[in-house]
């Protein structure tokens, strides 16, 4: 994918309407804005899992240089210009399942604090892939943490202590997101295929397995608008709300009116009805996201700990920061 993006960049292209429209885009075209590099790889990514014998010539697992992938490359951009064109209206959008690792690991933890069932709700949950991390299980420091039988496993390199092995019990779970998509469709899977790059087998495998788990159909919506009915307590339960790579995208605004609202929510939580509202986020530091917890009565803040942003990574190191009630 490096050697394709290169080429991208330095290479002549050929006349034509996905030409035209690359060339001519206007805005932030990185990944701060509209991510046009990564639009134009899963629209190729797309036609290559669907059979595109032209690119199959020369794609992973084949062996190829550079001069034979461009050329293959440019004459696709010719001959399938109408799906390419599609393919750029939207934005990319993955569902990265390896992401789960970090939450496996605060629901050990949280249901350790507490000893009560987990409520789970997911701030741009995509296909709601994340949404059952607690059927996958996470494989450190010689250890299985999670379910007793996985629909995946996941093994990042993981650093610190493990987490408790006391068992977590989802009771519910429930996600939202501006446009949700259905494990269940056809068209839906391959948007999620698509963005995992083809040179990365082990990370496609472990999709399609969380895909063929999945099963929590995600309200489409606004986020901020979804929590305004999803943030009542329920006695016996702790509240999980979270995200991972999502809060980022939301602008100030709505972000502001999110953390009102569920501060608001933390004021009203009970001993038998915590609230516990978890980030895998980027703070502006290295490596990788922060992992952020805040936890209700109290108003206790938690740095977790950071992780990789495809959760390649995780060093868990759960310190108490801040106590404002």
């Amino acid at each position: 994918m490096e050697r394709l993006m290169r080429l991208c960049a330095t290479q002549a292209w050929p006349a034509g309407a996905v030409t035209d429209r690359i060339h001519g885009w206007t805005g932030d075209l990185g990944p701060n804005g509209q991510s046009v590099p990564l639009r134009l790889a899963g629209a190729l990514h797309a036609l290559r899992l669907q059979g595109n014998t032209t690119l199959a010539q020369v794609y992973p697992p084949q062996a190829y240089d550079a001069a034979t992938l461009w050329a293959a490359v440019t004459e696709v951009l010719v001959s399938e210009e109408a799906a390419i064109l599609h393919w750029l209206d939207s934005p990319p959008q993955t569902n990265e399942v390896r992401r789960s690792a970090p939450v496996i690991a605060l629901g050990h933890w949280l249901t350790d604090r507490f000893g009560l069932p987990l409520r789970c709700s997911e701030l741009g949950a995509s296909a709601g892939l994340n949404l059952h991390w607690d059927d996958y299980a996470l494989a450190v420091g010689g250890q299985s943490f999670g379910s007793a039988a996985p629909a995946l496993m996941l093994r990042p390199d993981w650093t610190g202590p493990l987490p408790p092995q006391t068992q977590p019990l989802v009771s519910a779970r429930a996600g939202v997101d501006l446009n949700p998509l259905d494990p269940q469709s056809p068209a839906d899977r391959l948007r999620l295929q698509a963005y995992l790059w083809p040179d990365q087998p082990e990370r496609l495998a472990l999709t399609e397995a969380a895909i063929a788990n999945a099963r929590t159909p995600i309200t489409k919506g606004d986020a901020i608008d979804w929590l305004t009915g999803h943030l009542d307590h329920h006695a016996g339960q702790v509240h999980v709300l979270y995200t991972t790579i999502a809060w980022q995208y939301l602008p100030v605004a709505l972000q502001e009116r999110g953390t009102a609202m569920i501060n608001a929510a933390g004021r009203t939580a009970r001993d038998d009805a915590p609230l516990a509202w978890f980030g895998m986020e980027p703070d502006g530091a290295r490596p990788g996201a922060a992992l952020t917890l805040r936890l209700w009565p109290g108003d206790l803040t938690f740095a977790l700990g950071r992780a990789d942003f495809h959760g390649r990574w995780v060093h868990w190191n759960p310190v108490q920061t801040s106590k404002k009630d």
